[in-house]
């Protein structure tokens, strides 16, 4: 069961994705984004990724049309007052996030409304304490993309309520997601588990021990992994990649969460993988 009224804060490539599952689940869902240009982009985006599903035969089209009549995107956060559930997917940035859910908590008039962060490593607690309603406020962390990725992370504070923990997830069990409970730490479980091994195989790269091709090789041949790592960290952005390792080691203090330099100096040079074309590959 979705709920009848869905608010997501952001319409990028998460958020847009989130606000998509949840529309073809029947849930009227708002959009916000931070002026009409970006309100257009993540219209746009949620368009494209309908229009592919219809290709691919796993939507017709009266499907995808009602699933587009179910979204408004809006730049005013007031139309997110009357939601049941409200997604915060903005940039992995916990002062950013902080700030939305301060905001939230003064907009969003129901005070059963489930406010839910889809961050991939920043601790739940730090962005419910913000708010007057620590108790409402969880983690739903999808995955990218959100269309066809079906794990959905469910993160618990000591704080949040038990009945709101059921309901977050009977509403992401709703949209066909398979859901796993994880307790309030960085990086939760996949994040804890897969970034010090992403960035094992840049600091093989870093340190000249193998071609970026025979370390992703390995990982695909010898370990039936659908991706390499250097490819998977494409994939997910190397400045997500380099954020959600500084939030890691910030709060474990354990060397194999530090960022590589590497890693740090393609940041800085605005080579994030496959978004901007260029990581440790290079994408035409």
């Amino acid at each position: 069961m979705s709920p009848e009224r869905v608010g997501v804060i952001g319409g990028g490539l998460m958020g847009s994705g989130i606000a998509e599952v949840f529309a073809r689940a029947g849930s009227m869902v708002v959009v916000h984004e931070i002026d009409a240009g970006a309100a257009e982009a993540a219209r746009a985006r949620i368009a494209a990724s309908l229009a592919k599903a219809v290709q691919r035969g796993k939507l017709d089209e009266p499907s995808r049309d009602q699933a587009l009549a179910n979204i408004q995107v809006s730049i005013d956060l007031s139309d997110q007052a009357d939601r049941q559930l409200v997604i915060e997917a903005a940039t992995e940035n916990e002062a950013l996030k902080r700030q939305v859910f301060a905001d939230l908590d003064a907009v969003v008039a129901d005070p059963g409304a489930i406010l839910a962060s889809n961050t991939s490593s920043i601790p739940i607690t730090r962005l419910a304490s913000v708010t007057g309603r620590p108790d409402h406020v969880i983690g739903l962390h999808f995955f990218n993309p959100v269309p066809v990725m079906t794990l959905v992370e469910l993160v618990t504070t000591v704080k949040t309520s038990p009945e709101v923990a059921t309901r977050a997830r009977v509403y992401a069990e709703g949209v066909g997601k398979t859901v796993i409970e994880a307790r309030d730490r960085a990086g939760f479980i996949v994040n804890m588990l897969l970034v010090p091994y992403l960035l094992g195989a840049i600091k093989m790269l870093e340190a000249g021990f193998a071609s970026r091709e025979d370390i992703d090789a390995g990982m695909r041949l010898g370990a039936n992994h659908p991706m390499g790592p250097l490819e998977l960290s494409d994939f997910v952005g190397l400045d997500t990649m380099k954020l959600i390792a500084d939030v890691l080691f910030d709060e474990f203090k354990d060397p194999m969460y530090a960022s590589p330099p590497l890693l740090t100096r393609l940041v800085e040079a605005g080579l994030l993988g496959r978004k901007t074309g260029r990581g440790f590959y290079e994408y035409g």
